[in-house]
């Protein structure tokens, strides 16, 4: 069966049209409530959300949904998405609620959820969840309505938590570093974690009006700490996006480095402190380079699909800890059950702390392939997967790769596109292969 409403990373739009309109909100909140209901007699919820404008009327709109289905709601106000998954799991509560559209612009606005686990949940129950939708309300009587609280120490038990990830021997004392939360969940956490772990912080993307998530700041746009960080002669700076699950990094040259390089460092380190580390997972666009440098730590390497929900179901499966993607969806199942920008970046940074190494010395040796995407637009009806000329081609592409380089091709989940990626030593290899299956999906 088909998801009509939930995405890969839980139901988001535009706000004011559907699916982001307080009625369907209203009955969302309903219908995960009669889900819940069917195992707890009273459950709790914990609602967390970001600094967008529209969180206000999303958050009562959901906490009206659940009441009426008598659910109890716990609620924190502006807080990163992992800091919902670490209290709806420290709480003993029965699911936690986001309401966040992550790296969109602040039009835009969403729901997701997390297990009592602190998991993303599986498509089974999101099913389930479409199909109480579908059913008529239930609406329970006034003695049995649920009740709404605020849960005013959430901030302070998350930047606790967050601080616990990081080895209690080290300090961050004798870095300066910038801290950009992208006006976004982050922005009342992030400066007191590093801080009060030692570090100097400089803070950016820390104002937000409710109308300025993501804009110019934040890890979809580096180039405000790259800038940052060389007025303030910072050693790094840290960019989170809107939700703070996700992060970039930035040293005192102005070098980027993407989540492929960072998990690679992570993986490193643990190696280096004399942790056995069986494998670590990437997706289909993680770079090759970084796949190779694990495995010559003596690391397997497995690719899940686009999405930090798809590596967190590889880790599990595999009993692994480390995965991530390149866009800096980082996840150590040794320090929480999901994707944290801020824990993430703790990682990294205790790797330098404790090594004395500065990053692109961690990375030395590990040079990122080029790679090339080109979008071809599919026409009507066209079945790409059954041209002879592009699998033609796709053979003599490989054979000329020789085991040094890949090719990936996909199509796209919102637009009828055929997404064709090629990734080689050699950046003219790569440019060549990637139009010479283009040329094939058009022929």
């Amino acid at each position: 069966m088909a998801r009509q409403y939930f995405g890969t990373d839980g139901i988001r739009g535009t706000v004011g049209q559907a699916p982001i309109t307080p009625d369907f909100v209203l009955r969302l909140g309903h219908a995960v409530g009669q889900v819940l209901r069917r195992t707890e007699q009273r459950p709790t919820v914990l609602i967390g959300k970001d600094t967008r404008i529209s969180g206000y009327m999303l958050e009562s709109a959901l906490e009206a949904g659940f009441a009426s289905a008598g659910v109890d709601v716990l609620l924190t106000g502006p807080l990163p998405t992992p800091g919902v998954a670490y209290l709806t799991r420290a709480l003993r509560l029965n699911l936690g609620v986001v309401i966040s559209a992550s790296h969109n612009p602040f039009a835009d606005n969403g729901i997701k959820f997390f297990s009592a686990k602190g998991e993303k949940l599986p498509d089974e129950w999101e099913l389930a969840v479409e199909a109480a939708l579908n059913d008529a309300p239930s609406w329970v009587d006034s003695p049995n309505l649920g009740r709404a609280r605020r849960l005013n120490d959430a901030r302070g038990r998350y930047i606790e938590f967050c601080k616990g990830t990081f080895s209690s021997n080290l300090s961050l004392k004798g870095l300066k570093l910038v801290i950009d939360a992208a006006h976004g969940a982050g922005y009342q956490v992030a400066p007191e974690v590093f801080h009060e772990l030692g570090a100097e912080v400089i803070s950016i993307g820390c104002s937000p009006t409710g109308v300025n998530i993501n804009e110019g700041v934040g890890a979809t746009h580096p180039e405000a700490l790259i800038k940052a960080v060389a007025e303030h002669g910072a050693h790094y700076g840290i960019a989170l996006d809107g939700d703070a699950d996700r992060l970039q990094l930035v040293d005192a040259q102005g070098r980027l480095y993407n989540g492929d390089e960072l998990l690679y460092v992570m993986v490193a380190d643990r190696i280096d402190q004399g942790e056995v580390v069986p494998g670590a997972v990437g997706t289909l666009m993680t770079n090759m380079a970084v796949e190779l440098a694990l495995q010559n730590r003596g690391v397997d390497f497995v690719r899940a699909k686009v999405g930090d929900r798809y590596v967190l179901e590889e880790l599990v499966c595999r009993g692994w800890q480390l995965g991530g993607e390149g866009s800096g969806h980082l996840i150590a199942l040794d320090r929480h059950t999901t994707g944290d920008g801020i824990v993430s970046a703790l990682q990294v940074l205790q790797a330098v702390a404790r090594s004395g190494k500065r990053l692109d010395q961690w990375l030395e040796g590990v040079n990122l392939f080029p790679q090339r995407l080109i979008n071809v637009r599919l026409t009507p009806g066209q079945d790409w997967r059954a041209s002879a000329t592009l699998a033609d081609t796709q053979k003599t592409v490989l054979a000329q790769l020789n085991g040094r380089g890949r090719v990936l091709i996909r199509p796209s989940g919102t637009e009828p596109l055929l997404r064709v990626m090629v990734e080689a030593e050699d950046r003219a290899l790569a440019d060549q292969c990637a139009q010479a299956l283009a040329d094939a999906v058009k022929a």
